[in-house]
């Protein structure tokens, strides 16, 4: 069955939450099995795309949910990406993605290129954002009698050989950096051999050989320096952080369950180590919860959103590294060992934390509130 088939008509936010959690548990399940390299969750891509999870990114004019591109709906977008987080990891970086190039598609492309995207989103077709490329074969693109000629690579690429939509950065001959959504066709040019992480195995991260592929006239979208125009560009890591912050869960789910099995959750210095989890849990979830309503909003004076989001990463990554040494700490040897899922969780927590640039992060948002004044106060945050 194609993706055509396949997809459906976008329920309404609350149903669309519903079907989730109801295949998080699978989801689940089938991490163990595919934590190899080279995998991918094909069967729970598919499940979100029958879900109609794969459209609900859309402005609601085009028959989405608004999530990730309409104001008020942080909320459900943050607990959609949490959810998938929880059952997957590299499923929740591939969403994130998807969410990522709808919306830069919607806010910098033009009518006829949100349209063309709406259609695809809504027959199931997957985008993804690829921006990293090696030094010697950055990725270049030509004017040609039939579009844009494309020349070079793209490498750390998530989803590689499974992104249909690839939305990349490229550079024209007058020194441009522009994005452009190039079509795909599955597994097209898709090279996962050099993707050894410890973590994140089931991803299809790997590199992906532009040469030669001619993109439509209309490929281009917005201008010169969108893709990095802040405060969307920063702004938006929350997205990843929901995904994180869904692992976490996850892991601290998987706690509860060890020490209810192994009849020790009734020890003290065992509540003691939960009890910090849980504390740092809860830190990171509300992190989360301000840096989203905050980029969403825009508000604040020029640089807030960036520097708020910049200390939510270093929030993020502070209260899921301790709760990974805690949760080993209280598991022991067994944590270490697989197929225990915390074992898996924390080798796929421990490498999507990698987020670039983290040092700069938490620096260039601490500097900007010493010298504004500190932290505001505390955005409401909708019911």
């Amino acid at each position: 069955m194609d993706a055509s088939t396949r997809a459906r008509a976008t329920p309404d936010a609350a149903a669309l939450l519903r079907d989730v959690a109801d295949l998080v548990p699978n989801m689940q399940a089938r991490a163990e099995v595919l934590d190899c390299d080279g995998a991918f969750p094909h069967a729970d891509l598919n499940a979100l795309r029958d879900a109609g999870a794969l459209a609900a990114p859309l402005p609601r004019a085009q028959g989405g949910l608004g999530l990730g591109t309409e104001a008020g709906r942080s909320p459900e977008l943050a607990r959609l990406l949490g959810l998938i987080g929880r059952g997957s990891l590299p499923l929740g970086r591939i969403f994130e993605g998807h969410v990522n190039a709808l919306h830069l598609i919607v806010r910098y492309g033009d009518p006829a290129q949100v349209g063309r995207g709406a259609r695809d989103a809504h027959a199931g077709e997957l985008f993804g954002v690829w921006n990293t490329e090696p030094r010697d074969a950055p990725l270049r693109v030509f004017a040609c009698r039939d579009g844009w000629r494309l020349q070079g690579r793209k490498i750390l690429a998530s989803g590689a050989g499974v992104v249909t939509r690839a939305l990349v950065t490229a550079e024209r001959p007058d020194g441009a950096r522009v994005m452009l959504v190039v079509p795909l066709a599955a597994s097209q040019r898709a090279d996962l051999r050099r993707w050894t992480a410890q973590g994140m195995r089931a991803s299809a991260t790997g590199a992906v050989v532009f040469d030669g592929i001619v993109a439509p006239p209309d490929a281009v979208i917005g201008e010169h320096g969108d893709y990095e125009r802040q405060p969307v560009f920063s702004g938006g890591a929350w997205r990843a952080l929901a995904v994180i912050v869904g692992g976490l869960d996850a892991l601290v789910d998987a706690l509860r369950a060890h020490l209810a099995e192994t009849k020790r959750d009734g020890d003290p210095h065992q509540q003691a180590r939960a009890g910090t989890v849980l504390i740092a849990q809860e830190t990171a979830r509300l992190w989360l919860q301000q840096a989203a309503a905050r980029a969403e909003r825009g508000c604040g004076v020029d640089g807030e959103v960036v520097a708020y989001v910049n200390l939510a990463r270093g929030a993020t990554e502070a209260a899921v590294t301790e709760a990974m040494r805690l949760v080993q700490r209280s598991v022991g040897l067994a944590a270490f060992m697989r197929p225990n899922p915390i074992e898996r969780l924390c080798r796929d927590l421990g490498t999507y934390l990698r987020q670039p640039a983290p040092d700069a992060a938490l620096t260039n948002g601490a500097a900007w509130f010493l010298r504004n004044g500190g932290l505001p106060e505390p955005l409401p945050l909708a019911p």
